[in-house]
């Protein structure tokens, strides 16, 4: 039963306007109408010749119908021409597209439909690292292929630290996360970019990193290699560094200056401040023309000190979002994070952008309104302290709604996320 109820949902897909296809399908008929005609005409003949006086004419006769009523024959014939062509037409799909085609069981006109949605879907620019960014880009690009993910470069922990010891290149973590985030590859070259090796020299290396590492090497630097990454894994969008230079975090923690992002969340004193050094890293241009001609531009969810200011104090990076026509989101995060965000509210994590980097630069900040949920790992609720924001007028406009992961409680559900920037910003 689900399965009769599936397959004409599916052909249906082809009425879809947009997908380019009807036309041609349209033409096809003809064409076939055409070559109808003309043997139609040949029978016609071959007839009236006759007169059903021979083999061929008794031929004619009963293999025409010709003993049945003529709209009879009309709705026979044109059945199971229709049916015919269906028929053709769905084993010629599957036959010379199936291979070529990802996505399992999809048909092609599903597939035809969301590339077409997707290739018409809003510019959307996101800002952050890590698995905050991500899980919002796994959301995002099955609505729009328009997308664009800057991460962060600070990293300097793990494989990407190692690697950016040893070579000099880039730190390849998150900008490894949102490939794979955005890939539309099969499973298995998802799991293999993520796959990290257990023993050995190569232990603690993601094969991911290892690949754009080398990939740099043989294109000469990190850009093109992130961007002959993406083709290999297929995309929906383009992942650029925030910087292209070498960049270190450094917080004032209790009174002293901690140097790199991974001992950051070490502390056990709250963070005063976070800065770059140098201080006057540029933005990378490529990053600067995505967000001026974005319609959406979203800064989180992620680590606030560690994940999302590290882009934004890129020097050029808030001038070019304040300059942008676009919609500004700002995410908050579901729960705090331990040496970062302990015990932080909404208006916590607003006051620390807002000392940072200045206000009135969001639109909008989606804040999670299920609290029936208990994060894990010692981590705290984010709630929405209204009693605490001193906004004025001008300030952003509040979106309260389901946003948690029900199976990982401290973190965002991707489709939740997606659909209320989809349809509570964009649409709205």
């Amino acid at each position: 039963m689900p399965l009769m109820l599936r397959t004409p949902a599916r052909w249906l897909r082809w009425l879809t306007p947009g997908l380019y296809v009807k036309r041609w399908l349209l033409l096809l008929m003809f064409s076939i109408l055409m070559v109808d005609l003309g043997i139609a005409y040949f029978l016609k003949d071959i007839y009236a010749e006759t007169r059903i006086t021979g083999s061929p004419g008794v031929l004619a006769y009963y293999g025409t119908l010709q003993f049945l009523p003529r709209p009879v024959r009309a709705f026979l014939f044109g059945g199971l021409g229709v049916g015919l062509l269906v028929f053709s037409f769905y084993m010629l799909q599957r036959s010379i597209l199936g291979p070529f085609i990802p996505g399992g069981d999809r048909s092609v006109a599903e597939l035809l439909y969301s590339s077409r949605v997707r290739s018409r879907g809003p510019r959307i620019v996101s800002i952050g690292g890590g698995h905050g960014l991500s899980t919002l880009l796994r959301g995002l690009k099955e609505f729009t292929g328009n997308l664009h993910a800057i991460v962060t470069v600070a990293d300097d922990g793990g494989s990407s630290g190692r690697l950016r010891d040893e070579y000099r290149i880039l730190p390849p973590g998150d900008i490894r996360q949102c490939l794979v985030a955005l890939a539309d590859a099969e499973p298995l070259v998802k799991e293999l970019f993520d796959h990290r090796f257990k023993d050995g020299t190569l232990e603690g290396h993601s094969f991911g990193n290892l690949f754009i590492m080398a990939m740099a090497e043989v294109t000469g630097d990190i850009e093109h290699a992130v961007r002959e990454s993406g083709r290999v894994l297929a995309v929906r969008g383009e992942v650029l560094p925030s910087t292209l230079q070498d960049v270190v975090l450094c917080a004032s923690v209790n009174g002293g200056t901690v140097v790199g992002e991974s001992k950051i969340p070490m502390q056990e004193h709250p963070i005063t401040r976070v800065f770059l050094r140098p201080d006057n890293v540029e933005i990378n241009p490529e990053a600067a023309l995505a967000i001026l001609n974005a319609d959406i531009v979203t800064v989180g969810p992620g680590s606030l000190y560690t994940s999302i200011l590290p882009n934004l104090l890129v020097h050029g990076m808030v001038e070019a979002i304040k300059a942008s026509p676009a919609l500004k989101v700002f995410v908050c995060n579901v729960a705090s994070e331990k040496g970062e965000t302990d015990n932080f509210g909404v208006s916590d994590f607003l006051r620390v952008l807002e000392d940072h980097v200045g206000s009135n630069i969001f639109d909008f900040v989606i804040v999670n309104s299920n609290h029936n949920y208990t994060p894990t790992g010692g981590q705290s609720k984010v709630l929405f302290d209204m009693q605490r924001m001193t906004l004025g007028r001008e300030g952003p406009h509040f979106i309260l709604t389901d946003v948690v992961n029900r199976r990982i409680p401290s973190h965002h559900d991707t489709d939740k996320l997606a659909r209320t920037i989809m349809k509570k910003v964009w649409r709205a």
